[in-house]
């Protein structure tokens, strides 16, 4: 289901990105991505981990069937999401003479950022509605918000960005969060009504729960940071263009294969933690999660690497073409990615909150590192080269950890698989760049047949897997 949903998001975020390329063009791009950057920096800093931490106490008194507990606490999350919302307001406030400092040579963007902070705050309380719904398994009600939110996002934005140009680029991330956030509580009061109380042991209580996603906090607001200093880098070297060029062969990619890490999240994880204590189990876990997201995503990406020059000038404008190179080199890093986020999961899922931050950083970093050194030597094209030397890199840390600390063994055939679907994948890479006209879409085409062939026939073969897979594609259905 969240698969799908995720489809139906990214259709509807790439017409509003349509709109925002044409109107905006690649500089406006770049200054709405800063922005963006600098909001989920502020927020990752400042939400207390409420999405994250929250859900296990909340599911256990949902299990239990303790509906006075489950009353209780969905109060204390709310009142933990509102004291979020202020902290995120007040932060925005302190931080944006330094961003402004940081990331412009020109102008004074100061209170540009400092509105960021009603944004800021409306995903505060957006975070901790979600996690109530999570938590009590409103699937449904979260489907809709996730697609609600993102056509009030494109409702909200297009008419600013036509009317008020760069103008409306900072009313438009403010309003759309707040669109976001009436969509969120709409659904989530209907279901648990909304009454305000504050008392001292709730705070201690919330507290408690805070803790769990410290973790979670700081590695989401390492990766937020490392985004706004990439982005801030690429301005002050290059230019707001270069900015918006990169962010779109970074959404692109990462976008892509997000549909499959989305569902990884909602639906791998708490399986993973359910047997994250016996280490056979947990190696029985993340090999079959590699093997299917590896096997379900390697085609999508054959065919993605093909479609390029054709989707970019369709889905932006021409002003974009230059990123095509960097977006198809860039692919490369997502099959490290699928191999390396199933083996990640283990340290979320062992409560190991030290260890998960550390490697968070150190991934962050070396990526961060990579791509300034790329971009200064090599361009645009040089970041999708970095990317994918980072994400290599990430996955020979990960899996050394893991192999370690957590006794993760993976298999021969996890290997087979990876090894045969990268080399169809450097294959339509080189061909992308060796190849124009007819020559190149029929091999492109060929190896795009080549990689789905060789993924279904793997799919069949493991029986188990193929009738559960058409399982829920039937349900979906």
């Amino acid at each position: 289901m969240f698969g799908g949903v995720q489809v139906l998001v990214v259709l509807i975020g790439l017409v509003r990105n349509k709109f925002i390329a044409v109107l905006l063009g690649a500089g406006g791009m770049g200054f709405a991505s800063l922005l963006t950057a600098a909001q989920h920096f502020a927020s990752q800093c400042t939400n207390l981990g409420i999405s994250q931490g929250a859900v296990p106490r909340l599911s256990e008194c949902y299990e239990r069937g303790d509906v006075e507990k489950l009353d209780y606490y969905i109060r204390v999350i709310r009142l933990w999401s509102l004291l979020a919302a202020v902290l995120g307001f007040l932060f925005c406030i302190i931080i944006s003479p330094f961003v402004n400092e940081f990331s412009f040579t020109w102008g004074n963007h100061t209170l540009h950022f400092a509105m960021m902070g009603i944004a800021v705050s409306m995903a505060a309380i957006s975070g901790g509605e979600m996690a109530i719904m999570k938590a009590t398994r409103r699937l449904g009600a979260i489907a809709k918000v996730l697609v609600f939110s993102a056509l009030a996002g494109v409702v909200v934005s297009v008419p600013l960005y036509y009317f008020l140009f760069h103008s409306g680029i900072v009313p438009a991330i403010v309003l759309m969060a707040i669109a976001t956030m009436l969509v969120t509580i709409a659904y989530s009061w209907r279901c648990y009504p909304f009454h305000f109380a504050f008392s001292r042991q709730m705070l201690g209580d919330g507290f408690g729960m805070i803790r769990l996603g410290i973790a979670f906090v700081l590695a989401a607001a390492v990766g937020s940071c490392t985004e706004m200093l990439i982005r801030s880098y690429l301005n002050v070297e290059g230019g707001l263009a270069e900015v918006g060029l990169y962010n779109v062969g970074y959404m692109i990619t990462m976008t892509y294969a997000g549909m499959v890490f989305s569902a990884m999240e909602t639906d791998f994880f708490p399986r993973l933690s359910g047997v994250c204590n016996n280490a056979e189990a947990t190696n029985l876990t993340v090999n079959k999660q590699i093997e299917v997201s590896l096997l379900m995503l390697s085609p999508m990406l054959v065919a993605l690497l093909a479609a390029l020059p054709v989707l970019i000038p369709m889905l932006f404008s021409r002003e974009f073409l230059p990123v095509v190179q960097m977006s198809q080199v860039a692919i490369l890093a997502m099959y490290f990615k699928v191999l390396t986020m199933p083996i990640a999961y283990i340290t979320l899922a062992r409560k190991d909150a030290l260890p998960y931050l550390c490697l968070e950083a150190t991934s962050y970093a070396i990526m961060a590192w990579s791509i300034m050194v790329g971009f200064r030597y090599w361009g645009i094209f040089g970041t999708g080269v970095a990317l994918v030397a980072s994400h290599a890199l990430e996955l020979v840390i990960i899996y050394c950890y893991a192999y370690w600390r957590y006794d993760y063994r993976s298999t021969m055939a996890i290997s087979r698989y990876a090894g045969i679907q990268l080399l169809l994948g450097v294959l339509a890479y080189t061909v992308s760049s060796a190849c124009s006209g007819w020559c190149y879409w029929i091999t492109e085409a060929a190896l795009a047949i080549a990689s789905t062939a060789y993924s279904v026939n793997i799919l069949r073969q493991k029986t188990r897997l193929w009738e559960a897979l058409m399982r829920k594609f039937k349900k979906v259905a």
